[in-house]
């Protein structure tokens, strides 16, 4: 009988062990979170990701039932906050709100990254943005395809929010593909870089919608064209490069949200569950429509699979252009 029961005994012990490991990342979600939630945005306050995140934040402090703090950590083309979450502990209660670049152009671009992309994981992209490219009335530029041609007659300076920037990436695609001349000059911001086209510090920049905006409709910066795949909201009457014969020149920026990689899947399903229902509450909608923002609301691997996809893409552009961080 004794030969019998120990092995019995045993293996109660062994479903008894499996059952409460399978059990332990269920109750840390259940309890997820348990305490404040830090939000990392690795780019300066004011900026549009930071206003989505303490968009979604207010929205999750009622779903959540815990205070989600924003915390700016800007520096080295969101590098510094990047590397802040992905050095966090893997609980879910520190989450980067980023921009795609410290992913998708800075890996290409920093020869030695303090982080690894795959320290991070991308948990939800929320949205969307293309940008606009403007120039001074001073050129004497109206249209895209005149840039096009005057870029190629003469060098033009054209300023971004900072080296590694989507404004920086659009710059060197655009000399790259049009074959043409653009000089980049790196500003400290998007609010930077309007101020010196406004100024004609420089002939024109590709800058963020938003910032530009009211400049745009009181003639002081001349719009060309907006880099994303449908028109701007806050300027329909503008042109997508697209529409303008160069597809080749178009280009997104994605503001997603990512947590440490070893974070149980049990708080990842949590908190993408609640950011994903978060995003379509008509405040936060509204506050994209005011930034010019298209949801996405992309979760899991399709969130994951579309920063990727920017990754790959940009990668050769970085290499072919020889771009470099100032």
């Amino acid at each position: 009988m004794k030969a019998l029961f120990f092995p019995r005994r045993r293996a109660l012990h062994t479903l008894t062990a499996c059952a409460l490991a399978l059990a332990a990342p269920l109750a840390g979600a259940q309890a997820y979170p348990s305490k404040p939630v830090r939000f990392v945005v690795n780019f300066p306050a004011g900026g549009p990701i930071d206003l989505l995140a303490r968009s979604v934040g207010d929205t999750l402090q009622q779903t959540l039932k815990q205070p989600m703090v924003v915390e700016n950590k800007a520096g080295a083309g969101g590098n510094i906050g990047t590397d802040t979450v992905a050095k966090s502990a893997p609980d879910g209660h520190t989450v980067l709100f980023s921009i795609d670049t410290p992913f998708t152009v800075n890996p290409h671009l920093y020869a030695n990254l303090p982080y690894k992309p795959g320290d991070l994981k991308p948990l939800v992209v929320m949205a969307s943005s293309g940008m606009l490219v403007g120039v001074h009335p001073s050129t004497k530029i109206t249209s895209l395809p005149e840039l096009i041609q005057a870029a190629k007659a003469r060098s033009l300076n054209f300023g971004s929010a900072g080296s590694g920037s989507p404004g920086h990436l659009a710059v060197e695609l655009f000399t790259e593909a049009t074959k043409t001349r653009l000089n980049h000059i790196p500003y400290r911001g998007n609010t930077a870089a309007v101020t010196a086209i406004l100024s004609g510090e420089v002939d024109g920049g590709v800058l963020a919608t938003p910032g530009v905006l009211p400049h745009v409709q009181s003639g002081k910066v001349k719009g060309l064209a907006v880099t994303s795949r449908q028109r701007s909201r806050l300027l329909p009457d503008l042109p997508t490069v697209a529409e303008l014969g160069h597809k080749n020149l178009e280009q997104e920026v994605l503001y997603f949200v990512a947590v440490p990689a070893a974070t149980p899947e049990p708080v990842q399903k949590v908190l993408t569950q609640a950011i994903l229902e978060a995003v379509k509450k008509p405040d936060v909608q509204a506050r994209m429509a005011q930034l010019d923002l298209f949801s996405e609301a992309l979760g899991g691997d399709a969130a994951v699979q579309r920063v990727q996809a920017l990754y790959h893409r940009y990668g050769p552009i970085v290499k072919a252009t020889g771009m470099k961080v100032e």
